[in-house]
């Protein structure tokens, strides 16, 4: 048996749950930015995907007018670092709600460093960051999509096998529901079958 739910039958926040709880698991973008007058923010944002690879475009929702938002739309760059198990606790700190002018880099004591090609700094034990420049912004309801042109990437040479970043050395965190985070546990592969290849449903196989 279902249960149906109806977003009109219920309030912003009980939907927000449910969603939150079924769409799992959820990259996070801890995202650096640099206000216009120089201080340093940085905040985890788990709506985060790709939005195009040519040209690289990245994507991330803040919901409500946060500092990032506000310093995406005043400068025009970010940098999306990626949000390591090893720095679980500090990436947890830096959503707390500091008011505003407050630079979670210092609150949370978290190392930084130089960005090559834009002004916000990188998350320096981050073994990825994505420097970006806005493509674009779109308001959707109580919600802001940014969308970031990669202009520069950078990855540790540590998580790379034969080029290529792998994910059991990234361990990357992800958000699930309520105040659940998740590690990458196991890993599956399988191929994509071509059509030339294809022998019926894999449950007839």
């Amino acid at each position: 048996m279902r249960i149906d739910f109806d977003p009109a039958a219920l309030s912003r926040n009980e939907f927000y749950r449910l969603l939150t709880a079924t769409v799992v698991p959820r990259p996070i973008a801890w995202v650096s930015t640099t206000s216009a007058d120089g201080t340093h923010n940085l905040a985890p944002h788990s709506f985060f995907t790709i939005a195009s690879v040519a040209p690289p475009v990245v994507q991330f929702t803040s919901v409500g007018r946060k500092d990032t938002l506000r310093n995406v739309e005043a400068t025009g760059q970010f940098v999306v670092n990626l949000a390591p198990e090893g720095l679980f606790e500090q990436i947890n700190d830096t959503g707390t709600d500091f008011p505003h002018g407050v630079s979670e880099f210092e609150a949370a004591g978290i190392g930084s460093e130089p960005s090559l090609r834009v002004k916000p700094p990188r998350v320096a034990g981050s073994p990825v960051a994505l420097e970006c420049e806005v493509h674009t912004t779109l308001g959707i309801g109580d919600a802001t999509v940014v969308f970031g042109r990669v202009v520069h990437a950078v990855v540790s040479q540590e998580v790379l096998v034969d080029g290529h970043p792998e994910i059991s050395r990234m361990k990357p965190l992800s958000r699930l529901g309520k105040d659940e985070w998740g590690t990458v546990g196991g890993v599956r592969e399988i191929s994509r079958i071509r059509h030339a290849d294809w022998q019926g449903p894999a449950g007839d196989r």
